[in-house]
């Protein structure tokens, strides 16, 4: 089965038109209400926030608190976002939970242009807007009351994972960076998976089609969508992509604001990646980073060669035995709580 770029991520794309009214949706009334894909944690306190990019696009936040919380106390705190074309009430809630529950105040947050946060048009990424979106959530956790704005890290899930590692050769606030199963989305977008792809004319042959979208969307006065996981599932599918619509596809991480679980991204939404890479200044990054990734994750060349680039005594790869890429997204058992726990602790002093 051939697999297509940039829903590339997450999927092999579908052809077709999922709506327009999908595609650029007003951002829906914003409630408290508990809809994540993961059990809620009754020693863990929760709230909507909203904060602004330096863009001026509205993002989306939840966040988490131990529910006991020491009174006039700074807490070291953690942004999180990804996987990419997911949204914060699927893994990175689940990731935020977690690590409140371990005494830390956590964000997980939409990234611009999806799920409830800002940004017209709707479902469309950017490799400069989404590191921003890392930065403008430490903007907003460095200003309140029960964050030690000293103590301040993220972590980046799948395609946020890179943009988590880019957001901390850029912010010198961010003082712990944790990627986790991540991907750079320039590299496989531009490159294709395994770099199988990385020549001029396949790039020129898919900046074209691109292009010839553009002229059609504007035409027709709408964004078509590429389609998020592939649905129903071929037989002949690789088994990431089964792995993928075992998370999306199902009520095990299905959400009806995911853009993987539904319409996906528009098509267009790759260009800009093919032609603007991340990860450029990574060897200088001089605060700490953890990268996780699984043994068995289709996408493990990511994390290994981003890692490569690091430099100083104070990064580190993990790899967890067994794993898939998808193990990371919501697997209590795969995901090593503990050693992020250990990071963030040994780092956020």
């Amino acid at each position: 089965m051939k697999i297509s770029m940039f829903g590339i991520f997450a999927v092999i794309l579908i052809s077709g038109v999922v709506g327009y009214v999908f595609a650029n949706r007003e951002i829906p009334h914003l409630s408290n209400q508990w809809d994540k894909v993961f059990a809620k944690n009754e020693n863990v306190s929760s709230q909507k926030v909203t904060f602004k990019n330096r863009y001026g696009i509205k993002l989306v936040g939840d966040l988490y608190m131990p529910k006991e919380k020491i009174a006039d106390y700074k807490y070291p705190a953690i942004a999180v976002s990804g996987p990419f074309g997911a949204v914060k009430e699927q893994s990175s809630g689940l990731y935020a939970q977690e690590m409140a529950r371990r005494g830390f105040i956590t964000l997980a947050f939409d990234p611009s242009f999806t799920g409830e946060s800002g940004g017209k048009v709707r479902n469309v990424a950017s490799p400069d807007i989404n590191t921003e979106d890392f930065s403008a959530a430490v903007d907003y956790l460095s200003n309140r009351k029960d964050v030690n704005p000293e103590k301040i890290g993220i972590i980046g899930i799948c395609g946020w994972g890179g943009m988590a590692i880019n957001a901390a050769a850029m912010d010198t606030r961010i003082k712990a960076t944790v990627a986790s199963t991540m991907y750079d989305m320039t590299r496989v977008t531009a490159n294709g998976y395994f770099d199988a792809d990385n020549n001029e004319d396949a790039r020129f042959a898919s900046k074209k089609a691109m292009n010839e979208q553009r002229t059609i969307d504007y035409k027709n006065g709408k964004y078509e969508l590429a389609g998020g996981v592939v649905d129903p599932l071929p037989a002949d599918a690789p088994q990431f992509v089964k792995d993928y619509y075992a998370y999306y596809k199902t009520p095990r991480g299905y959400h009806k604001r995911s853009l993987n679980s539904n319409g996906g991204w528009n098509k267009t939404s790759a260009l800009s990646f093919i032609n603007m890479p991340i990860l450029q200044r990574a060897d200088e990054i001089r605060s700490a980073v953890l990268i996780v990734h699984g043994e068995n994750a289709h996408s493990r060349y990511f994390s290994e060669d981003a890692f490569a680039k690091l430099k100083g005594d104070n990064k580190e790869l993990l790899i967890i035995p067994g794993a898939n890429h998808v193990d990371l997204y919501d697997n209590m058992e795969k995901i090593p709580f503990d050693k992020i726990d250990d990071f963030f602790e040994s780092n956020l002093k």
